[in-house]
């Protein structure tokens, strides 16, 4: 009688990993896509212009908005969708600047908004102790 002999199989201990690979490009993509989209903050039209970004140190700056209707916002303390008196967007800014010597000021101003309500912020702004204060453009 002849044998018939039958392979027998190894075991194989290998993970695959192809979908998890699969996954994480999905997830991915799903992120590349909805970053840009969470920018939060006030809805300005800013001015175009070529200039060079500010390199800022690491440190996320305090950004200070002004609307096409001349009304002032500030995304610290509070609701930043909620419009600021003047007085109250300096006082605040001028005591986290007070409290963090190194922190950057930038100024967003609509394209549309008078140019005086502009000067105005950074008048009150140097006024309570900034050093500088930026310009943010497209």
């Amino acid at each position: 009688m002849i044998r018939i002999q039958k392979k027998r199989r190894k075991l194989n201990a290998e993970i695959n990993v192809v979908p998890y690979i699969d996954v994480m490009m999905v997830l991915l993509v799903i992120f590349m896509i909805t970053a840009p989209m969470l920018t939060q903050g006030v809805d300005v039209e800013l001015p175009k212009v070529g200039a060079e970004p500010v390199d800022d140190k690491d440190q996320e700056p305090l950004i200070v908005s002004v609307n096409s209707d001349g009304l002032y916002f500030v995304d610290v303390g509070g609701d930043p969708m909620t419009p600021t008196e003047l007085s109250v967007v300096a006082d605040r800014v001028g005591k986290i600047v007070a409290s963090n010597p190194g922190k950057m000021v930038l100024v967003r101003g609509d394209r549309r908004v008078a140019y005086q309500k502009v000067v105005e912020l950074m008048a009150a702004l140097q006024g309570v102790g900034v050093p500088n204060v930026g310009l943010v453009t497209e």
